[in-house]
Order: C-alpha cells, then structure tokens, then sequence
C-alpha cells in the first residue's frame, strides 16, 4: 500500500481546523489539491476494501460512506441557514441524479466504449436499479409539486413521513436484493478470466479494515474541505451572476468526485457492471437514505423543506429515464450511448447557468 495513500487522508481533516483565514486569497490551493489528493486515497481504499468483501458488496462500502457523510453536510447546513436552506436538500437530489445519471454513467460508457469498442453488463441488476430510482425520485421530487394539501412544492409532516418512510424501504430493499436474494445479477457476465483485478492476490482483514478506516477518514476530508472551499464558490457564483442552484451542483460534484474516479477506472478496466453497479448504488443511497434523515430533521426541528421540482428540472428529469431505459435495454454498451448522456448533462449544466 503507497505510503501517501496513508498520509493524505488525515492531513486533509487536519486542513479543517485551520482558521478559515488561512485558508482564503492565495491561500485556497492547500484545501483544494489536499481535496484531490483525499479523492484518490478514497477511491485506493474503497478499491481495497471492495476486493476484500468481492462484488457487488464492495460497490456499497463507497456509495453508503459518501452518502452518510453529504446527509450530515446537508442536515448541518439546513440548521445553520435556517428557512434560507429550505430547497437545498431538493437542489443536492436532483444534482446529485443527474451528476450520477448523466455525468458518471455517460462518462463510463464514452471511455470504455472508445477503449474496448463494447462492454456487457447484466441487465436484470440495472433495471431493477433504475425501476427503483424512478419510484424514488417521484415520491420525492415530482408528487410534491402536484400535491394539494400544502402549499407550493412541499409535503405536509404526513406525506414526508410517508416519502421517508418508502424511501428507506426501497433502499433496503435493493441493499437485500443486491447482495442476498439475487446477488448474481450484479456480478460482471461472461467469462472473467482474463480480468487481472479478479484473480489477484486479496488483501489480508487487518489491510482491509485499516484501508475501511482511512476511507472513512479521507471521505470526512473530502466533504470537509468542499464545505471549506463552498464560500469561495459561492462569491464566485455570484461574480458570474449565476444562479445559486450552481452552488449546490458545485458541492455535489466535489462529494461525488471518490465515486467518479472509482467507477471510471472501472470502466476502462472493462468491468463496466462494477461502475453501474457504483452508479446505481450511489443514487440510490443518495435518496433512500438522505430523504429519511432530512425528513426526520425537519419534522424534528420545524425546518422549512421544499422538495418540488419546478417544471425545467422534471423535463430533464423525464428525459434522463427515457435514455437510461433505452441505454440499458440490451445490456451491452458503447460510446454513442455514452455520448448522448454526457450531452444531457451537459444541458443540465448549461440550463442552470442559463436558466
């Protein structure tokens, strides 16, 4: 194991406790190169840790950690912004499944088509994967806005209760499906013989736990240090005359980076089950778990919560699915397909800027 791969984590939660001070102007280099050198250690554990425990269990420890971690981020900025904070778990959502949808999946396929011209993967684990994200993002996203018993895109303490409640269900769910009940539709089809990262040697149980720990540690620098740099972010958005949403997709593009370096290297590895597999689990996890936990934040707390997507955001929320319907129809994969999501993404992008 690489000597800086141990360093870097803890010296980048170390950069935390440095005065804010000190870290503005000139200064903001330090947490952003420690922000991508906690990325990588994070992506080099959570590989060591997922050879350990085999697939698809070893996409999990990744997508969970990440997402625990930007639930706290979230409940923790909703408290200190009080109402002003009220669409920012609805604005990390939404990025964060069209970052995961359009962005990383799209990426995955243009690179491992261009490199290996067609990769497989199993269709019975990614429909089900996207059945799920369907159910979840319209419990959560879409009813809201078409709900009548509150005002505006919000849900009254019943019917969050309710999306909470089916949210962490479905979640679970997929977690027994994936890596009890049908475990073999989320394992790599066809023959892996010629897969060097398969066959090789697997890391001991104390290597293993030791590389869980300081995955935990880089992935609390990572989300540290993006709430770091979020202030520098949003003077800038706001120099650019963007609109604060940009913020929020800003944020979650620097939480997902781990999960985005893990499944791209998957992809040109020609192990494109394990990037859906990372794919799917994060979205999902990115919903099935944060909805429960900024529900019961805010039923708790009286915090003011607006879920609702305004109608340019469902249309590209629709959009997303129909292509991830027809992308995963065959179960076989290249660069076109890639291609057409990177180009959603890159709408989603621009719309925000120009809204």
């Amino acid at each position: 194991m690489h000597l800086w791969t141990h360093v870097l984590p803890p010296l980048a939660v170390a950069l935390l406790a440095l005065p804010a001070a000190w870290l503005s102007g000139g200064w903001l280099l330090l947490p952003t190169v420690a922000l991508m050198g906690a990325v990588l250690a994070a992506v080099h554990h959570a590989e060591v840790v997922a050879h350990r425990v085999g697939e698809p269990l070893g996409t999990l420890v990744l997508a969970l950690a990440v997402t625990v971690i930007e639930a706290a981020l979230i409940v923790t900025m909703m408290l200190a912004g009080g109402g002003a904070e009220a669409e920012l778990p609805r604005d990390t959502i939404f990025s964060a499944v069209m970052i995961i949808c359009n962005g990383v999946v799209g990426l995955c396929l243009l690179a491992g088509g261009w490199r290996h011209h067609e990769q497989q993967f199993r269709i019975e684990g990614a429909n089900a994967g996207l059945a799920a994200l369907i159910a979840l993002c319209t419990l959560t996203l879409v009813l809201p806005t078409f709900t009548t018993s509150s005002a505006g895109a919000t849900y009254t303490a019943s019917q969050l209760g309710f999306a909470a409640v089916a949210s962490l269900v479905l979640w679970l769910v997929w977690v027994f499906v994936q890596t009890i009940s049908h475990r073999d539709y989320f394992l790599p089809p066809g023959d892996v013989r010629d897969d060097p990262h398969a066959h090789a040697a697997p890391p001991s149980t104390r290597a293993a736990w030791l590389s869980f720990a300081l995955l935990l540690v880089a992935l609390v620098g990572v989300v540290g240090l993006a709430k770091q740099l979020s202030p520098a972010i949003e003077s800038a958005v706001r120099a650019a005359g963007a609109p604060r949403a940009v913020i929020g997709i800003v944020i979650a593009m620097l939480v997902l980076l781990p999960e985005t370096v893990a499944a791209l290297r998957a992809a040109l590895a020609n192990r494109l089950q394990t990037s859906m597999n990372l794919a799917f689990g994060s979205a999902l996890a990115s919903i099935g778990l944060t909805i429960p936990v900024v529900a019961v934040a805010s039923l708790w707390l009286g915090l003011p919560l607006t879920l609702g997507l305004g109608p340019k955001d469902l249309a590209l929320l629709v959009l997303t699915f129909l292509v991830s319907a027809v992308t995963l129809a065959s179960g076989r994969s290249h660069l076109m397909l890639g291609a057409v999501h990177l180009v959603i993404f890159a709408a989603f992008l621009f719309l925000a800027l120009v809204p």
